[in-house]
């Protein structure tokens, strides 16, 4: 049994200051995250783009996370996103051969990602989008929303996410064609220009 000796008054040490977390950067990345896309497949395109806060400032250990269906609409159902090294349990990054929709990156240093993926084809009587699903600081509940692609702009007002919303709102979801089959798609988290964000239930 410990016994302790009041009679002497003990210093009392404040709590050391911990960085609130998590940290998307320490374990989620791995190799090849945002190569989606077969290596040397034709219907290639990059999609890219930065995450803002609501002031305006890039983020920097922002999170990302993309799916989508093939060229053809259809959901892959193959595996390969990410390979262990049996030995060693690290990751091995993709097999490089088949397409599996589903990617995740990191933003870097400047608050700005990268992703090589597959134009996505339309499904039911939506406009072909990704889905994407953001992580960052700040964020207690992860946010979703998604990213059409210009370029089939009766598909785009037919849709019925889309039609719902204001000009303003709308252009927050559709990729800006920066040319040779790469898009742009900044994330706002609040602020001006807001980004849409989809709540599910």
């Amino acid at each position: 049994m410990t016994k302790i000796d009041t009679s002497r008054p003990e210093t009392v040490l404040p709590t050391p200051s911990h960085t609130v977390g998590p940290f998307y950067g320490h374990a989620l990345p791995f190799p090849g995250g945002g190569d989606i896309a077969p290596v040397g497949h034709p219907d290639t395109i990059v999609l890219q783009g930065y995450v803002y806060d609501g002031e305006g400032n890039p983020l920097p250990d922002a999170f990302l996370e993309l799916w989508g269906p093939d060229p053809d609409g259809e959901l892959p159902r193959v595996d390969g996103s990410m390979r262990r090294d049996p030995a060693t349990g690290g990751f091995l990054g993709r097999n490089g051969v088949e397409f599996t929709g589903w990617g995740r990156v990191q933003t870097d240093a400047g608050g700005h990602w990268s992703a090589r993926t597959l134009r996505p084809g339309a499904r039911g009587h939506s406009a072909p989008y990704l889905s994407v699903c953001v992580f960052a600081r700040g964020l207690l509940v992860h946010l979703f929303t998604r990213i059409y692609l210009p370029g089939d702009d009766a598909a785009l007002a037919a849709d019925p996410l889309l039609a719902r919303l204001d000009g303003a709102r709308r252009d927050t979801l559709i990729a800006k064609d920066d040319g040779k089959g790469t898009y742009r798609f900044d994330i706002r988290l609040q602020g001006e220009g807001e980004t849409v964000f989809l709540e599910f239930q």
